[in-house]
Formats: structure tokens, C-alpha cells, sequence
């Protein structure tokens, strides 16, 4: 299967947007893209190869549904996205798709680049769940949603 690609340019520099999609997840991502919807306490990305990608919701609700793979600080966020197609966390990486985000200077801004890949890992539904994270409600919203967020960002 092909993989997904997404690009977009945020007004903000490479640093800031780097900081942004890493250390302020919570600000930005859609809460409708989590499990605790406006009860969520926090969504965060562990800096760190290895590091887990993390809900955190009410009354210590907690779910891991990714791991960090790669990491090159202002560059490069490779990730495991062990989510299934039912919208349920795997905790079997070998179940989980492929996601890198590349963040590359651009005049007054960051271009974000973005590749999910090996949605066949994902097993039965894999190819509606491409087509769906394909669509303008996947990563085309999501990163909209960044977007917006960057734009509020002071200069």
C-alpha cells in the first residue's frame, strides 16, 4: 500500500515548531482524537527514542498508543502508531504503523512533511483506515489544527 504524505507550511520557525508539535501536544491536537474527547488532562510525546506517546485522562486514566523511534531535535520525529483501525491502542508494535515528520526551513516559516506508512501492519481494516487518516478528517485536520495553533505562537 502506498503510504500517506502530508505537507504544510507553518508560520512559525523550525525551532518553534518542533517545540510546538512535541512539548504542547495537549494544546493543539483535536480532543475529538481522544479516547477522554474534553475530559483529557494531557496528550504528550516522551522526547526521546523509545519514549511513549501518552493519554492521559480523568481519575488517572492512562493509554500509551505510540512510541518514539527516531528523534533529531528541530529535524526529524519518527513514531509507532499503535492505534488500530478500531480505534483501540495496540500494545504490539509489530501491529502499529509507521509515521515521520520531517520539519525543514521555508521563508518565514516550517515546511512539515509528514509520511504514515505500513498500514498493512495494522491487519483487517487496514485499507478503510489508510483511506480515512488519507482523508481531510485524518492527518489533513490534524495538521490543520496544528496550523492554527502555530499561527497564535508570538513572533
Amino acid at each position: 500500500m502506498k503510504p500517506i504524505h502530508k505537507n504544510i507550511l507553518i508560520p512559525v520557525s523550525r525551532e518553534l515548531a518542533f517545540d510546538l508539535f512535541i512539548n504542547r501536544l495537549t494544546n493543539w491536537w483535536p480532543k475529538e482524537y481522544t479516547w477522554s474527547q474534553d475530559k483529557l488532562e494531557e496528550i504528550c510525546i516522551e522526547p526521546a527514542v523509545d519514549g511513549l506517546c501518552t493519554e492521559i485522562g480523568p481519575f488517572g486514566f492512562r493509554c500509551d498508543w505510540g512510541r518514539i523511534t527516531s528523534l533529531k531535535k528541530n529535524d526529524t520525529i519518527g513514531i509507532k502508531w499503535q492505534i488500530s483501525p478500531q480505534r483501540v491502542p495496540v500494545p504490539d508494535p509489530d501491529q502499529g504503523s509507521d509515521i515521520t515528520i520531517h520539519f525543514t526551513d521555508a521563508e518565514n516559516a516550517t515546511n512539515v512533511d509528514l509520511v504514515h506508512s505500513n498500514f498493512e501492519a495494522h491487519g483487517d481494516g487496514y485499507e478503510a483506515y489508510a483511506e480515512a487518516m488519507d482523508s481531510y478528517k485524518g492527518w489533513s485536520y490534524i495538521l490543520d489544527c496544528f496550523k492554527k495553533f502555530a499561527a497564535l505562537q508570538p513572533v
